[in-house]
């Protein structure tokens, strides 16, 4: 690759400082009348950037092979595109060889983007007089002007340097990456603020050394531990010392053009003048220059001058002179001091190495141990330790040594909203009650919502797959890939409908999935091994975090199922599932039409599963809103438990766009109706306005005891899996399965999403007419017939609407067949089922008995 370290007599662009300007030159793209605006346009100030590479290291130095230069990001001006005239202000992101520009910097951050260009596939051209940049890639054209010359001077440097590495990378045939960093040139100990930095004391916490020496007296070899870590120390010293002795060296160092090009190529830079500080003006800008003269970095007399950038490069914004490092030591001695500064560092890792080795073995046999006695015995036995004068246990002194880091947690992690769901005030140290027979949840590792999100995550991703379940003999793709709905006038349909319940809207078959409602709630019970753990885990506080695990796991299905919606199910339809594979039968009804309510009952060994539910769609312009109403229920009869808990809002983002995206956020409270040993709280967290995508999903909870007190907190991504850290081994309690095959050609379906409409031949003369696999419309669509399915959802919807019509007129109302309402503790209305389906399936079949006609 060529470096940029190398000259730039090549270039006769205004960052090569060159006197001569290039002879008169047409660009070579074509200028429409809206392009050329003015006949003042004067050819001859335009010159022609031919491939460039930028000086990246001082004269005498060896260039740097494949440096990554850095991003550039601020404000421009861009030519409006036709027919509108005249320049408007868009905020450009230069990054890998890639620009791209939004309104401003909140939608960069946001991820909207309105254009993108690769820099090495453009023409550039450049007039010095009006700080114009022109970038011409055939079918794109860019228009763009700095408001300052010495802007201009780092957009040009910044562009010349991404379009090298750029044609560079692709010649090699290396994929271009991220950019990386910040590409600081100097040790971390130059970056004080202050000045040159204080010498770190050989002991800066007397109490927490002592303990940790107290730790280190019992473990394997201790001498030789202390001795590496009082030679780690003085080497630190020494460290500090030949850094500071570096600093004194680089104080008023010249800069030349090349270091300076240099540099501004190779760093991250954000062109924005920031905001001055409301406390007064002059202080703000003060203290930018204190810290640029105090860490010997670039002021306007270290520039050098030449004839046409020399001058623009001695007036750089100091804002801009505060993100770059001072120029690489050149003189002999600085060289030298840098090569001791490597020795030292390389002495220092050594040290450290080995006190890791034996701080590992430490831990190794601290682990055993603690597997060894049971946690809940021990808690229960244990007795007041009598006090000791002699040194400290090693349990004891880590139990110290994290006391201490936890409070200093504590303190940084004040500011946390309380939308995360675990505010501190959770996080009590209350001892147990005499006979409970439990550990608290100690405060051992205590992190922020955020840092322990980002723990469960990397915990959850250590975790192998889940196994993928044995074949149940039933198919594993659909006969017809799902259509393309992007031709359907949705944007028509839903404004006709703000506000309204869409429950009520009739949609087009091609924004519908192969499935309904009441097959939906089959696919809760797609992870219900966590049930059938839960029914054989003698711990109530254990066993409530199976139940969580389960109540989390039920929205995985969505991840992939934004673009579509399920049909919604006609009065009367139902739908069975019966699977010997994982253990349980279910059955579901549509209850009732206005308000539309699904019920469904579900029976195996270990538990028991049921609800109703209700759902409320609302429209709010950009995005729409599922909101459920029932409960769900589930007993396990080993224990003789009943848990019943809520469901959270349910939002499709974009739904006017093809760039949907779906989430979850509330928070579900799990009571046990039958004991008020433990309770359970689940908060779904609402992703940030300004969030990037790795923190949408988020979810947290914790076990709480009848004091309030936290048994167990668990947490993790309801796309990716739970992590439970306070059990007595932490695990992984729950991770989705792998998806099939192209799920995202099939409605990203689950695998057993693909098997619920599925229609056997030995089956079809067991299901009642009523049952979902037999309604026409949904089968149509699942064989690819979308005309065909779209006019028969319409002659079911208008049966459906003259049955309700009849009924009216007769002053009847519908009766479910295999649903009783009935009312809950609370008052509430709910829906059972009257163990009548399974009965009447046996004997005498549906077959023989009258039934209702849906379609």
């Amino acid at each position: 690759m060529a470096s940029y370290g190398s000259s730039l007599n090549l270039s006769q662009s205004l960052a090569s400082g060159l006197e001569k300007s290039s002879p008169a030159w047409r660009p070579p793209h074509s200028r429409s009348s809206s392009t050329l605006s003015s006949s003042r346009h004067i050819v001859k100030d335009w010159e022609v950037i031919d491939d460039l590479r930028v000086e990246t290291q001082a004269e005498g130095d060896h260039p740097q092979e494949g440096t990554t230069p850095g991003i550039c990001e601020g404000y421009l001006l861009k030519r409006r595109k036709w027919p509108l005239k005249g320049w408007h202000k868009r905020y450009f992101v230069l990054e890998v060889g890639n620009l791209r520009y939004s309104k401003n910097q909140q939608d960069v951050c946001r991820g909207r983007v309105q254009g993108s260009l690769d820099v090495s596939l453009a023409v550039m051209s450049i007039n010095k007089k009006s700080n114009r940049i022109e970038l011409d890639a055939g079918d794109i054209l860019y228009h763009m002007k700095a408001k300052s010359h010495e802007l201009f001077y780092i957009w040009v440097t910044k562009l010349q340097a991404h379009r090298l590495y750029k044609k560079n990378a692709s010649s090699l045939g290396a994929a271009a990456g991220q950019a990386q960093g910040n590409g600081n040139l100097i040790p971390a100990g130059m970056a004080d603020p202050a000045g040159a930095p204080s010498e770190v004391p050989p002991s800066a916490n007397t109490a927490a050394n002592s303990k940790v020496s107290a730790w280190l007296q019992q473990s394997h070899d201790p001498d030789l531990c202390v001795q590496e870590l009082n030679r780690c120390n003085a080497d630190l010293s020494e460290l500090t010392r030949l850094i500071q002795r570096l600093q004194m060296l680089d104080t008023g160092q010249t800069l030349t053009n090349g270091d300076l090009k240099r540099i501004i190529s190779i760093q991250n830079l954000s062109l924005e003048k920031p905001k001055k500080p409301r406390s007064g003006k002059i202080w703000g800008h003060s203290r930018t220059l204190s810290r640029v003269e105090a860490l010997g970095m670039l002021s306007s007399s270290h520039l050098g001058s030449s004839t046409n950038l020399g001058a623009s490069a001695s007036s750089i914004p100091d804002y801009v002179f505060s993100q770059l490092p001072p120029p690489a030591v050149g003189s002999p001695e600085g060289k030298r001091i840098q090569q001791d500064i490597c020795a030292m560092s390389l002495r220092v890792i050594a040290s450290l190495k080995a006190v890791h080795e034996t701080l590992s073995q430490e831990r190794q046999k601290l682990h055993e141990a603690w597997e060894t006695n049971n946690i809940h015995q021990a808690n229960t036995s244990a007795e007041p330790a009598a006090e000791s004068h002699g040194p400290p246990s090693v349990a004891d002194s880590a139990a110290e040594y994290f006391d201490a880091s936890y409070d200093v947690i504590c303190r940084s992690s004040s500011d946390v909203s309380d939308e995360s769901g675990l505010s501190e005030g959770s996080t009590t140290d209350s001892e147990p009650e005499e006979g409970h027979g439990r550990s608290i949840y100690t405060p051992l590792a205590v992190f922020s919502p955020a840092s322990a999100t980002r723990k469960y995550r990397a915990s959850i991703s250590r975790t192998p797959n889940s196994a993928v379940p044995k074949s149940s003999g039933q198919r594993t793709t659909l006969p017809a890939q799902c259509p393309d709905n992007s031709h359907v006038g949705l944007m028509a349909i839903l404004y006709n409908n703000i506000g309204k319940d869409l429950a009520r809207v009739s949609m087009p078959a091609p924004l519908n999935e192969p499935l309904n409602l009441l097959q939906r709630l089959c696919e809760e019970l797609e992870y219900s091994e966590l049930l059938d753990t839960a029914n054989n885990t003698p711990d109530p506080y254990q066993r409530m975090v199976y139940i969580a695990a389960f109540a989390i796991s039920g929205y995985s299905t969505a991840t992939f199922r934004n673009r579509y919606k399920p049909f919604n199910p006609v009065l009367g339809e139902t739908y069975e599932c019966i699977r010997e594979d994982r253990g349980f039968r279910l059955i579901s009804e549509q209850v009732c039409h206005h308000p539309p309510i699904s019920a469904c009952h579900a029976d195996s060994e270990n538990f028991s599963f049921w609800q109703d539910q209700r759902w409320k769609n609302k429209f709010w312009g950009k995005s729409l809103e599922i909101l459920p109403t029932g409960m769900v229920n589930v007993t396990l009869p080993r224990y003789g438990d009943h848990y019943e808990w809520n469901k959270v809002v349910t939002c499709i983002h974009n739904v006017l766009s093809q760039q949907r995206y779906l989430e979850h956020y509330g928070e579900v409270t799990i009571r046990n109706l039958k004991s008020n040993v433990c309770t359970c709280k689940i908060t779904f967290v609402k992703s940030r306005y300004w969030g990037s995508d790795t923190n949408r999903n988020e979810v947290q909870g914790t076990v709480l005891d009848q004091s309030g007190s936290i048994i167990h907190r668990f947490g993790g991504l309801w796309h990716e899996g739970v992590f439970c850290d306070t059990l007595p081994t932490p695990k992984c309690v729950w991770k989705p399965n792998p998806q099939p095959k192209d799920h995202l050609l099939y409605y990203g379906f689950s695998s057993l999403a693909m098997e619920l409409n599925e229609l056997d031949p030995d089956l079809k003369p067991l299901l009642p007419p009523t049952d979902s696999r037999l309604r026409p419309d949904q089968r149509l669509l699942e064989e690819g017939k979308v005309e065909e399915a779209d006019r028969k959802k319409d002659d079911i919807e208008e049966f459906q609407r003259e049955r309700r019509k009849e009924l009216n007129k007769r002053g009847q109302e519908h009766v479910p067949r295999f649903f009783r309402k009935a009312k809950d503790s609370c008052g509430r209305d709910v829906w059972l089922s009257n163990e009548s389906y399974w009965k009447l399936r046996e004997n005498p079949g549906f077959a023989n008995t009258e039934n209702i006609t849906v379609w």
